[in-house]
């Protein structure tokens, strides 16, 4: 399998993947694309009857939290600045409690 890989597809790899190889660097690909190759080959020749396919090798489970709306007013006046100027501190510039951002129109 390793023998079909030929400096055309190594040089077309190359131009997928934006990248600009040396000589020596495309033989170091053709040679462990090669081996990769054999391994899959390898793996090939195993006999998985019988065997269930696993499409994860871990449990998947929703990770995101539940998405609960909560007025800010119940915080009050005084917790509502504090949590905006909790948010304002990470800005690099701002001005009358809001976000400094470049013009975008003309």
């Amino acid at each position: 399998m390793a023998d079909d890989i030929s400096d055309e597809m190594i040089e077309y790899v190359g131009i997928l993947a934006k990248l600009e190889l040396s000589e020596e660097e495309k033989r170091t690909a053709k040679r462990d694309m090669g081996r990769m190759l054999d391994y899959v080959e390898l793996l090939n020749e195993l006999d998985t009857t019988g065997i269930e396919p696993v499409p994860q090798v871990f449990p998947v489970c929703n990770v995101f939290r539940e998405d609960v709306l909560e007025d800010s007013g119940k915080l009050g006046k005084s917790a509502e600045t504090a949590v905006r100027e909790d948010i304002l501190a990470n800005a690099p510039e701002q001005k009358d409690g809001a976000f400094v951002v470049p013009r975008t129109i003309g």
